[in-house]
């Protein structure tokens, strides 16, 4: 057996004994969903961070970095902003509110605020998670075949097949705590192959006498991609854009609602800037490397999004290589437990448990969030080997999706006192329509999806709010808006 896949078998090993730990820690519905409120800060930040950076930041971006070139650099700096205003904007208050209404989740959050209309927004909060959700954990097994069959051989469908078990198993058997606390192993991980291969990657390029390095195009070399005019304004607002998704991810904000002390966040927020600032570059650093390094032209689509694990098994010693492969299926891991468990709060906790009224007890909760678990991974799993889109591309549309359809809702809630539920609903329903008709359409390759339907969904929850305030003032006892 290969120093790589001892590694590789090794860290597979680490998360499922933390699974088996944590199946004992977790007792009640709050410990199952939320790990009872009590994570530290570091634990939840580097969790955050994880899971919002899935295996697209490993695969899908240095790939796109090496297709398309520095244009990519303004996709980097979107997110980078968009995690540090998430992280001022969302989180206390998010924290502070949801302990206040008693809310597990955001669907519930959404209908404890807007009392009035809590049903059809529980319902459509729930049904939006699960849509997007699909194709999100899809692109989470793709990236655990591609990764396999870079490194090992092992044929995509097989490879998808053991990270859809294994992230299925520790998942349901721990919950929450268990993802947490294996997101921060994971981000570890993560952080160490983004820093430590493009530095590597970096002084092999230097070794190499320019007739043997692969020759960057012009427009790789251009920071809009060699358009010009409106056509550069629309390629930088395009990557900036990336940024909106970041006060809309249920899986990412989930993290702010576990955090034991909301007067630690301010901390968590210097964390997850740190993180991610030379997380991003590398990923850049790695596509741009690579692409001199090896000839793009001999590969196709699926076997370029294969960078990273390739540079890592040319470059470095065996035993290394497996330990930054085991990344690249870490960050695979981290999203999609973390979605997993997102899906299962929003069918046990919103529809079973809240809507359907299910009579349960504490363990009865836990024990039916677990079949949910089990029956949500296997739809990612039948979606991810009946599917052919790359990485990057599935998770921008998930991403869009998700951002829109929560992120305006999520900020104005918080921060808007004349919000009200229909706006909140209204919008909601906007994003995910827009994205999904928006993403279909030419106009898609000039402006955004994740522009357009997050300044739709923003849009639309203010004026039908104004309107409603216009026609009758917010009733007594009325729970919207306002922190």
């Amino acid at each position: 057996m290969s120093a790589t896949l001892i590694g590789f078998v090794v860290y597979l090993i680490v998360v499922l004994v933390a699974g088996g730990i944590t199946y004992t820690l977790t007792k009640t519905q709050e410990d199952f969903l939320l790990a009872g409120r009590k994570l530290n800060v570091w634990v939840a930040t580097f969790s955050e961070r994880a899971s919002g950076e899935s295996s697209w930041l490993l695969l899908g971006l240095p790939a796109t970095a090496a297709t398309v070139g520095l244009v990519e650099s303004w996709t980097a700096i979107g997110c980078l902003v968009g995690i540090v205003f998430a992280w001022w904007a969302v989180a206390e208050g998010l924290r502070k509110q949801t302990e206040a209404v008693g809310a597990l989740t955001l669907p519930e959050f959404f209908a404890k605020r807007f009392g009035r209309t809590a049903v059809p927004i529980r319902l459509v909060a729930t049904g939006i998670i699960l849509f997007f959700y699909s194709f999100y954990l899809a692109a989470q097994f793709n990236g655990a075949g591609t990764v396999l069959d870079a490194t090992f051989g092992i044929d995509r469908f097989t490879g998808i097949c053991i990270g859809a078990f294994v992230i299925i198993l520790y998942t349901m058997l721990g919950g929450f705590v268990a993802v947490a606390w294996t997101d921060f192993l994971q981000a570890i991980i993560m952080i160490g192959t983004l820093v430590v291969l493009p530095v590597v990657g970096a002084m092999e390029l230097t070794q190499l006498p320019p007739s043997e390095r692969h020759a960057l195009g012009e427009s790789v070399l251009s920071w809009t991609g060699g358009a010009t005019g409106i056509a550069a304004f629309t390629a930088i607002l395009s990557g900036l854009s990336w940024g909106f998704g970041y006060c809309g991810q249920p899986h990412t904000v989930t993290r702010f609602m576990s955090i034991d002390d909301p007067r630690r966040i301010g901390v968590g927020r210097i964390i997850a800037f740190l993180w991610a600032a030379p997380a991003f570059a590398g990923a850049l650093a790695i596509g741009l490397i690579g692409a001199q390094l090896f000839d793009l032209s001999a590969m196709s689509d699926q076997q370029v999004e294969q960078l990273m694990p390739i540079m890592a098994k040319e470059l470095l010693p065996d035993w290394l290589a497996g330990v930054f492969i085991s990344g690249a299926i870490a960050a695979m891991m981290s999203t999609a437990d973390s979605q997993l468990l997102v899906g299962t709060s929003a069918v046990a906790e919103d529809v079973c448990h809240k809507g359907l009224k299910m009579k349960l007890s504490h363990e009865g909760l836990v024990r039916l969030s677990r079949w949910v678990t089990v029956a949500l991974g296997l739809g990612g799993f039948a979606l991810a080997v009946s599917s052919d889109e790359l990485i990057f591309q599935l998770v921008s549309y998930a991403w869009s999706g998700l951002g829109s359809s929560f992120g305006p809702a999520i900020l104005l809630t918080l921060h808007w006192s004349k919000t009200r539920g229909e706006g909140v609903l209204a919008g909601m329903l906007t994003g995910a329509i827009t994205t999904v008709v928006w993403s279909w359409l030419p106009a898609n390759d000039f402006v955004h999806a994740r522009l357009v339907s997050f300044v739709a969904s923003g849009a639309m929850i203010v004026a039908l709010s104004l309107a409603l305030q216009k026609r009758a003032p917010a009733p007594p006892g009325w729970s919207g808006g306002g922190q």
